[in-house]
């Protein structure tokens, strides 16, 4: 085979894999433009909240209908979605919404290793990014202490029960330094292992409705917080 001929196919894989890799939407930026661009040409909400986060979040719509009957909230949680998938649609699912308040719930999937291999450093710095990028448009961010797992059923063996600690000790020291708020869901929900309790937790990572409800309680005291301050 000529040198030519093999230059030409070694191009053409080339660009068959970078046409399939971009035409993947990594971030998922498709999953809430229509619904986003609902609530743009809609009458602005003085008060509204962004809840950005994973299936933590956007479970929390069909664990606890109710709390997003609140027109004021605005669910965007991404099922499996890291910190850095999360970054990447910052802007979109939460800027160009011009909410009052975002609370921003990640980081166990990191742990996971869902996209790959993350340091708690690493996942720190992200979530500041999202909280820079908050400040920086006149959005008061509110960072989430990440919930409580002993282990992952999808990935056993991650140490969840000791890095979930430890992340959130980063991520308290985070709001304190940036002077915002945290909102602790672990202290309210851990058990003596790190992890969630069944009644809480039937996987032991997703909420059931009874850890929603405890999750609803104290979201709804740090909000009129942050809306007052």
């Amino acid at each position: 085979m000529s040198k030519h001929r093999i230059l030409v196919i070694a191009l053409l894989s080339f660009l068959s894999f970078f046409k399939n890799t971009h035409a993947q939407d990594w971030p998922n930026l498709a999953k809430y433009q229509e619904a986003n661009q609902k609530i743009l040409t809609a009458p602005m909400d003085e008060n509204r909240v962004v809840f950005m986060g994973n299936s933590i979040t956007e479970g929390w719509t069909n664990g606890m209908p109710s709390f997003f009957e609140n027109p004021s909230y605005v669910n965007r949680g991404i099922s499996g979605q890291t910190t850095p998938q999360m970054l990447l649609r910052f802007r979109q699912d939460v800027i160009d919404l011009k909410p009052k308040v975002v609370l921003i719930l990640a980081g166990t999937n990191d742990i996971a290793g869902n996209t790959g291999p993350m340091t708690l450093e690493q996942i720190r710095d992200n979530i500041q990014s999202m909280v820079e990028l908050a400040q920086a448009s006149s959005i008061t961010p509110v960072i989430c202490s990440v919930l409580p797992a002993f282990d992952y059923p999808w990935k056993p063996k991650m140490a969840p029960n000791i890095k979930i600690p430890q992340l959130n000790n980063m991520l308290q020291r985070l709001a304190r330094d940036k002077n915002i708020f945290y909102l602790d869901y672990f202290s309210a929900m851990s058990d003596n292992r790190n992890g969630l309790p069944k009644e809480l937790a039937n996987d032991g990572v997703h909420p059931t409705t009874a850890g929603y409800e405890i999750m609803a309680e104290l979201a709804n005291k740090t909000i009129q917080m942050a809306i007052k301050s």
